[in-house]
């Protein structure tokens, strides 16, 4: 059976099981066992495979000309599908005003989640500075601490530097870096593939434990906001980006089967960096982009293209707005998107970094920090929802690069020159 169906399976049985066992304390334990093994797992790539994709990237690049066409590629598209989403945000929200319940705010009628105090705790402090420290996290004090703390974009930095001046290296200084980084590369894609292999009962175990603390119950209340941002993100993944890739002449049906293994445990994890290792394996192995586009795009793609992150934080502002009863200018929702798009990249490597997004947003358009309470009974199911379009954008981005790059992606042979 191939892999997909089997985390297919993984996945109803979870929800099942959630459902009726959700009770039964000694199960759950064993599942937050489990699961947080396989999490583990993957995380205990994500380092050594970044940073040797990075380097083995730079490697096969060559020349600075090269490097400049496939980062301005990269940073368009990250940038406009980026922007698509926050916009398919504010049309949705605008038009089925989930915040409006029998032409009244509702506000009152929701409540605030009983966790809201811990959240505050948590964003208290942050504002618009923290957008400004992604340019300090950018070049790491030390590189060993970015490591432990999982600072992305510091370890990115770090490796585009040194494959960059690895590639100019004489001889035989030349040829044994980039025979190292090479056979660390493979050795990490090798591990992700015998990691995979348990995937399935790591999906089970994660989303059974999610389905049994949040129950379905909790989406009762706010089921018009969990409607509308599902259906923005449906509109992301179904439509928008499918039309992207049939626009460069690629197969979306084709891009759906390389890449579901991936967009399936992105949606269990609800992590872009957890799933890097899976998501480098199916690109590579099932939809032909070649090690030097994958391993420049992807670690980028997880640390600062977040479609799925910028529409739900766009929705989640402007539903909070509605349900406060404040009718938002065209200047005020304009200025929701752009924080929306600049904050999904700027708070990345922060801790709760959608809540902390949406603190800032409600902080720029005068609403109390206490409206993120009245989403926090939706926010981990959606987290898995837009953890999955995140990376979904992601592998759009790569394969549409390598597409322009001249590279035989899903199966796609270029035309041959005259």
């Amino acid at each position: 059976m191939k892999l997909h169906w089997q985390i297919l399976i993984a996945l109803g049985a979870a929800a099942l099981a959630g459902a009726l066992l959700g009770d039964v304390e000694a199960f759950i334990r064993v599942c937050d066992m489990v699961g947080t093994i396989f999490l583990n797992a993957l995380k205990m790539l994500i380092v050594p495979l970044i940073v040797s994709a990075m380097v083995c990237a730079m490697l096969g690049i060559g020349s600075g000309d090269a490097l400049g066409r496939l980062g301005w590629r990269t940073a368009l598209y990250f940038i406009a599908t980026t922007l698509v989403s926050v916009l398919t945000a504010l049309v949705i929200i605008n038009l089925l005003q989930p915040g409006i319940i029998d032409g009244q705010p509702a506000g009152e009628r929701l409540g605030l989640s009983a966790e809201t105090g811990a959240v505050l705790e948590r964003v208290e402090g942050r504002g618009g500075s923290d957008i400004a420290d992604i340019f300090v996290r950018i070049v790491p004090a030390n590189l060993f601490d970015a490591a432990v703390n999982g600072d992305m974009l510091g370890l990115i930095f770090f490796a585009i530097l040194f494959g960059y001046f690895t590639a100019r290296l004489p001889g035989a200084l030349g040829a044994v870096q980039q025979q190292f980084w090479q056979g660390l590369y493979e050795v990490m894609i090798a591990i992700t593939g015998l990691i995979m292999r348990l995937a399935p009962l790591g999906v089970f175990a994660l989303v059974t434990e999610t389905v049994a603390q949040t129950g379905w119950g909790a989406l009762k209340p706010l089921a018009y906001f969990f409607f509308a941002v599902v259906l923005g993100l449906g509109l992301q993944i179904a439509l928008w980006l499918p039309l992207l890739l049939r626009a460069f002449g690629l197969s979306p049906r084709a891009h759906y089967r390389a890449t579901l293994p991936a967009l399936l445990t992105a949606f269990s994890t609800s992590s872009s960096a957890a799933t890097l290792p899976v998501t480098f394996d199916r690109l590579q192995n099932h939809a032909g982009v070649s090690p030097q586009v994958a391993g420049f795009v992807l670690p980028l793609g997880a640390t600062v293209n977040m479609n799925g992150t910028a529409l739900y934080e766009c929705a989640a502002a402007l539903f909070i707005a509605q349900a406060y009863g404040l009718e938002l200018s065209f200047v005020t929702q304009f200025t929701v998107v752009v924080l929306a798009l600049l904050t999904s990249i700027g708070v990345a490597g922060i801790p709760s970094a959608s809540l902390v997004a949406i603190a800032v947003i409600l902080t720029a358009i005068g609403l109390p920090l206490e409206g993120v309470g009245l989403i926090l009974a939706v926010d981990r199911v959606l987290d898995m929802c837009r953890t999955a379009v995140n990376v979904f954008g992601d592998t759009v981005g790569a394969v549409l690069i390598a597409r322009l790059q001249g590279e035989p992606v899903l199966n796609h042979r270029p035309p041959t020159p005259p």
